[in-house]
């Protein structure tokens, strides 16, 4: 599946500017560490676009998220591989991350909150967030509270 086609799908789907900017970032980090893993960055990249995809769909029932996702990959077309990962990356449904493009989505999931978090401490612009700032605001607990850091740290 091409970017713009997933792009389109997620405009589809999903309303919120938040959650496409949260899809967004969660993509460009897919891609960055599939990249330096030597995988499929293209496909990681969909997989981060798509993974949030029934976000509004599901109205907040957690017990459906990544399930419905999976439906409407499904009936769009989009391959087994991509809806798999994006069915699985619940986890408050799912654990046992073994294979890479998981544990990845896992850690890109919770640090796209933390940097979002970071940039609108900058005013907005991600392009200002420094690996710095990053690192710093991740030892402050309460900074992006709901940021679930031990999954960001299941990466390494």
């Amino acid at each position: 599946m091409e970017r713009d086609e997933a792009l389109a799908l997620l405009r589809r789907y999903v309303a919120s500017p938040s959650h496409i900017a949260h899809s967004h970032a969660t993509a460009g980090i897919m891609r960055k560490v599939a990249e330096h893993l030597g995988e499929d960055a293209d496909t990681w990249e969909v997989i981060g676009l798509l993974h949030d995809i029934d976000y509004d769909v599901i109205g907040g029932d957690m017990d459906r998220h990544g399930i419905e996702g999976h439906r409407i990959l499904i009936e769009n077309d989009v391959p087994e591989e991509i809806a798999d990962v994006v069915r699985r990356h619940n986890h408050m449904l799912f654990s046992g991350y073994d294979r890479p493009v998981e544990t990845a989505l896992q850690a890109a999931d919770s640090a796209s909150g933390l940097i979002i978090a970071c940039a609108l401490v900058k005013g907005g612009a991600v392009s200002e967030v420094t690996p710095r700032t990053v690192m710093k605001k991740f030892k402050e607990k309460p900074f992006a509270a709901g940021c679930e850091r031990h999954r960001i740290q299941m990466i390494e």
